[in-house]
């Protein structure tokens, strides 16, 4: 499966003050990449409740609604609090134990996993141990591209687990705020500490987001920047994960690296344009975000 890209962790509700909308960041990636052409395949777990049917119902809908999609007899479907500061930059209350805390190796996960072109995980998922058992299953089970979204919302996370997962990884995706906490030092110190972290964990891409400041990629060796671009943002939530999907799109069909960011970087600004995570492309929009360089 040349392009199948097999997505593992959280499905869940985002809540706003104007109401629910799907989210989660494994969820969200996984609904970018088919946007953007490939075969994608989600892993997680949701309830026997009336929010989990209705999330159901939203991943038939959009073919993300496979086998490995569990459901829970006792535990909950995650609903998560999103807030919006007066930037519109999102926080979260994520509630816990919910289903997605118990994701088990079951129906041919593991035969599934092997096949797979590439596997996206985040921390989020992995705060439970079952949760957490089953992903290092999936990771020693596979060859496939490894892509780490750190993807840190305290309290959910150590940074124990934080090395494990970083160590598995063959592409390790933050933000500047979780660089600061992992890579260290200060921003003009940024590509020397992404270095020493290369040494340690020796992934082959490390990315750095910077929100509306665009990103950085230390990749093959090589450092690419791009400044990003100016939207009118609408909210900032799957920004990150719009961008994620894009740049792994890119990894997997072997495209030059400054090509992928600057697209990556196009489709971030253009989602949190957006009101939710997962709004459908307008080509004709997004084109126009890249002709409109941030100053």
């Amino acid at each position: 499966m040349k392009n199948h890209v097999l997505c593992f962790g959280e499905v869940l509700w985002d809540t706003f003050t104007d109401g629910k909308k799907p989210g989660g960041a494994p969820m969200n990636v996984a609904q970018h990449l088919a946007q953007q052409g490939h075969e994608v395949s989600l892993v997680s777990r949701i309830g026997k409740d009336n929010s989990g049917k209705k999330l159901a119902e939203f991943l038939k809908k959009n073919d993300l609604y496979g086998k490995h999609v569990q459901r829970d007899d006792e535990l909950p479907t995650c609903e998560v609090t999103v807030k919006l500061d007066d930037s519109n930059q999102a926080t979260y209350t994520i509630p816990q134990p919910v289903s997605w805390d118990n994701i088990k190796v079951e129906n041919g996960l593991k035969k599934h996993a092997r096949k797979a072109a590439a596997i996206v995980y985040g921390s989020l998922a992995s705060r439970s141990k079952k949760t957490r058992n089953t992903l290092q299953t999936l990771l020693d089970e596979t060859t496939a591209l490894k892509i780490f979204d750190v993807n840190l919302r305290a309290p959910h996370y150590n940074l124990e687990n934080i090395d494990i997962l970083a160590a598995k990884a063959n592409v390790v995706k933050m933000n500047e705020e979780e660089a600061s906490l992992l890579v260290g030092g200060h921003a003009d110190q940024l590509k020397n500490n992404i270095q020493e972290f290369q040494k340690k964990y020796h992934a082959k891409t490390i990315v750095v987001t910077r929100g509306d400041k665009g990103a950085m990629v230390w990749h093959d060796e090589k450092f690419y920047e791009h400044p990003g671009f100016s939207v009118n943002v609408v909210d900032t939530v799957g920004a990150g994960d719009a961008f994620l999907a894009t740049l792994i799109s890119g990894i997997l069909k072997d495209r030059p690296m400054d090509l992928v960011l600057e697209k990556a970087c196009a489709i971030g600004a253009y989602v949190a344009g957006k009101r939710g995570a997962n709004p459908e492309y307008d080509k004709d929009e997004i084109k126009t975000i890249k002709g409109i360089a941030a100053a």
